[in-house]
């Protein structure tokens, strides 16, 4: 059984504690939080020890969750590294670039574990679309929308939303970007609330993302769109419907009610909608199972921390992009 401790006691952090109670691999040793009256309330709402500092509760585990503030992954991560200790921390995996290659090199010398919270790679939306289609997408729409909330407005809406989106595109999109152009504001926050980019991919690819933190209802959405067939994904209602399209041989018949005539002497197309099943997946509990797996069974991480960094990288790109834009814009 791994010993395990939580860095951060906030909304997330609360989520984290609970699952790992429900983790058979992990044994939660206890968590960090530097507000004392928070760390009261969620040691007595847990019934597990509050430490006093996080060294204390590193020497104490044989693995780290860090869920605390964007600003403070890397410092926590380092400690953790420095007393050999694996860890899973939230998305983003650091505030700059700077950073995450830092920690990049100390993962790879010291040979510990370590995964990124990319939960939506876990969503039982996209792992059905997975199961479902082979994904080579040609076209990407991503919409990721949220009413404004302060907590995360210590980073942009890029690296609080739209990550989550540029981590499911890498994954699915096997090619290196050759263009990036982006746009966007801050509307409420001293950083950017609203966001579009466009991403180019050297195979054709092209992936055309929107985040916002300021709209007046709450959407997570993706379009794949790829030869043969188009995915609609919702990770918010946890759904996803297939439209498979393929040519009719002359004279043969179907039941499907969709078939398109293109006419020229041109094959028939049969569309077909498909609704695949769910699968009974917690995300967050998935993904820390997951990486309790890679430590017992000394296996690469789902997310490893090149996962992390990837993402993190092409964010800072789009956010220079946008800074760029903003440096030079007329008010």
């Amino acid at each position: 059984m791994i010993k395990i401790g939580v860095l951060g006691a906030g909304h997330l952090g609360k989520i984290h504690i609970r699952l790992l109670k429900e983790i058979a691999d992990f044994q939660l040793m206890g968590f960090y939080d530097p507000d004392p009256e928070k760390a009261d309330s969620v040691s007595n709402e847990f019934g597990i020890k509050a430490y006093s500092s996080i060294s204390e509760l590193i020497d104490d585990v044989d693995a780290v969750d860090i869920v605390t503030p964007t600003l403070n992954h890397y410092a926590c991560a380092v400690q953790a590294i420095e007393k050999g200790k694996h860890f899973f921390v939230e998305k983003p995996l650091t505030n700059t670039v700077a950073e995450a290659t830092e920690l990049v090199k100390l993962v790879k010398e010291s040979g510990l574990k370590a995964q990124v919270g990319h939960v939506e790679r876990f969503n039982p939306a996209f792992i059905a679309a997975q199961q479902a289609a082979e994904l080579k997408p040609m076209f990407i729409e991503a919409h990721r929308l949220s009413e404004f909330k302060p907590r995360g407005t210590d980073v942009s809406v890029i690296l609080d939303l739209m990550i989550h989106d540029i981590d499911i595109v890498l994954s699915m999109v096997d090619a290196d970007i050759t263009f990036i152009s982006a746009s966007g504001v801050p509307v409420i926050s001293d950083t950017v609330d609203i966001a579009n980019a466009r991403i180019e991919f050297a195979n054709g690819c092209v992936a055309n993302l929107t985040s916002s933190r300021v709209s007046m209802k709450i959407e997570r959405k993706m379009r794949i769109f790829q030869k043969n067939a188009y995915i609609t994904l919702d990770f918010n209602k946890k759904e996803t419907v297939i439209l498979n399209i393929r040519n009719l041989k002359d004279g043969e018949d179907t039941e499907s009610f969709l078939v398109l005539d293109p006419g020229d002497g041109k094959p028939r197309k049969e569309l077909t909608f498909v609704t695949p099943k769910m699968p009974e997946i917690n995300a967050i509990k998935y993904e820390l199972e997951l990486f309790a797996r890679s430590i017992i069974d000394d296996t690469k991480p789902a997310v490893d921390i090149n996962d992390g960094f990837r993402s993190l990288k092409v964010a800072h790109q789009i956010l220079e992009k946008i800074d760029s834009l903003l440096e030079n814009a007329v008010i």
